[in-house]
């Protein structure tokens, strides 16, 4: 444990699935490789279900960038979230690359969320943990604007 490091130095946001009104169907982060880090971690998030709606969670693996050979990663999806007691929740899916079938080359992840019957608002991060070779920062998509 290193108690002066900071939370930005260890974790970095690498891919998400932007809050939003989800239509019946499927959504997926970008391809992230498996490199960079010792760990990571999904994180999955719910608001307001519709009628009926569930959602399904995942990571998927693939053998490069473009998802040649994607195929969900073995005891890496969540419990069906349902509407009667989903709305506003939260849900995490631990990773280490060895979890990967890096013997027949996968090397890269993603997040993916199914919702089926109804449009709802869900969101969902793919955060790399403790880097092998730099700072969290330095892997942090474009998308993030600030870290103090």
């Amino acid at each position: 444990m290193y108690p002066n490091i900071k939370g930005s130095e260890t974790l970095s946001i690498l891919a998400t699935i932007d809050p939003a009104s989800q239509a019946a169907g499927t959504v997926t982060t970008a391809w992230v490789s498996a490199a960079n880090f010792h760990a990571f971690l999904a994180l999955v998030e719910t608001g307001v279900l519709g009628a009926a709606a569930t959602l399904d969670a995942k990571i998927q693996q693939a053998r490069d960038a473009t998802g040649t050979g994607a195929k969900d990663v073995s005891g890496k999806a969540i419990r069906q979230i349902v509407k009667a007691s989903g709305d506003n929740k939260q849900a995490l899916i631990n990773l280490r690359p060895e979890n990967l079938d890096s013997n027949n080359g996968f090397a890269f992840l993603r997040l993916s969320l199914t919702v089926e019957v109804a449009a709802s608002i869900v969101a969902g991060k793919l955060i790399g943990v403790h880097p092998r070779y730099a700072t969290a920062e330095v892997f942090n998509q474009a998308a993030v604007v600030q870290v103090i």
